[in-house]
């Protein structure tokens, strides 16, 4: 009772998918009459998308003063969480090289009812870097077009509150209280995705019909696929790089805990407590566990940097861009690691990663909803991968800060 407690959520909002796919294929175009109950969801996790990717990432940085060996930690898990979450989008784009979720789907009708392409514009790569990462005005911060830059002022605003130390700490203080009333926003909101999503959801169908269907079935499917890969291939690797024979079975041994309540919750956040103790029963020192897993339930997120390859080869092949060239590639898995980065710790919180791609590759907002799909149906084996992800970082972190032969001193 308690495992379908915490599946409550995921379950009416996959049945508020299924009742609105089921809706579109009967009645079509006449679903149109139920698209203003979807926009009104879209538009209000719209409103809210600025102020919490601002308040998260301001509030996170600013409480960083006060952790251990800060430097030497912060900078190895900085590189880890990087290079595993590039592995990860490696995999995903060769997984969507050798399997596209849209192969054999009809694009004709999606394409015809979807909003226009981004217009190509030419522009040196200096011009692009501003435009990406920079505004002119500090008003122009604050719109969901510009979650680069927002999240760029974010960070600088969150390490100038920890510098500031005590004089800081009423921002800081301000800025946690306003973390934790925008997501009780979030949480009121996402009361209504269920109807929102499904409402949204018959509307695409009946206008874009059943063919939709089979390409967000492939991207479950394909995903699926790519997680099992990266559970058991990716993990132990990591874990041997770590500790060796030893590290893997130390692993292994401590991480099924973990594992079942990420599947049972579907929620980083929720995972946090367990995976503390599995990784300090990994050996795993204190200051190093207390630092990394709490970060990474917020900023590591390999199995939603996968998640993001996907959506965004999703809306690549319906509008025909290049996929192809280095510097596509590049954009891609860059993005992707961003999405990783901002997604929130909380059920179905990827509305901000669906947003960033949109902004970041020119698509047309109105295509939130349509990929935002993908995130509900991945989010169990994303979650999965996103919160037993830290726990094996926490011991590649351990082997890189405490030296080679660290596991075998903590077990000897």
């Amino acid at each position: 009772m308690k495992v379908l407690k915490n599946y409550r959520f995921s379950l009416f909002l996959l049945s508020g998918i299924i009742l609105g796919g089921a809706a579109g294929v009967i009645f079509g175009e006449k679903t149109a009459v139920v698209k203003p109950i979807g926009e009104i969801f879209l538009n209000l996790m719209f409103v809210v998308i600025v102020p919490l990717v601002f308040l998260s990432i301001s509030s996170a940085i600013a409480n960083m003063n006060g952790m251990k060996r800060l430097g030497k930690i912060m900078g190895t898990i900085f590189a880890v969480f990087f290079s595993t979450a590039i592995i990860a989008g490696i995999i995903a784009f060769i997984g969507t090289t050798i399997y596209n979720p849209l192969k054999g789907v009809d694009l004709t009708q999606i394409i015809k009812n979807l909003p226009a392409a981004p217009e190509a514009q030419s522009s040196s790569l200096g011009e692009t870097l501003v435009k990406t990462f920079t505004v002119p005005d500090f008003l122009d911060l604050f719109s969901k077009s510009n979650l680069l830059p927002l999240i760029v002022f974010s960070i600088l605003l969150g390490v100038a509150t920890s510098l500031a130390g005590d004089k800081g700490k009423p921002l800081a203080d301000l800025l946690n209280s306003g973390t934790e009333v925008i997501l009780k926003i979030v949480q009121i909101i996402m009361y209504a995705a269920p109807i929102g999503l499904g409402c949204y959801f018959a509307d695409t169908v009946g206008k874009l019909g059943p063919q939709i269907i089979n390409g967000y079935l492939n991207s479950f499917l394909l995903y699926v696929v790519l997680a099992v890969i990266y559970y058991f291939g990716a993990f132990t690797l990591y874990a041997f790089i770590a500790g060796g024979p030893l590290g893997v079975k130390v692993y292994w041994k401590n991480v099924i805990t973990p594992s079942i309540t990420a599947i049972a919750t579907s929620s980083s956040a929720a995972c946090i407590p367990v995976n503390l103790q599995a990784t300090k029963k990994m050996g795993v020192p204190d200051d190093i566990a207390e630092t990394i897993i709490p970060l990474g339930a917020n900023t590591h997120k390999d199995g939603s940097v996968m998640g993001g390859i996907i959506k965004i080869i999703y809306l690549f092949t319906l509008f025909g861009k290049d996929m192809t060239s280095p510097m596509s590639i590049l954009a891609i898995l860059g993005v992707a690691f961003l999405v990783g980065a901002v997604m929130g710790g909380i059920p179905s919180g990827g509305m901000t990663g669906e947003l960033m791609i949109c902004a970041v590759f020119g698509f047309n907002p109105e295509l939130v909803g349509t990929i935002m799909i993908i995130s509900t149906i991945i989010d169990i084996p994303a979650t999965l991968l996103n919160s037993t992800g830290n726990t094996v970082c926490a011991m590649l972190v351990s082997r890189f800060v405490e030296g080679k032969n660290w596991l075998s001193k903590q077990f000897a």
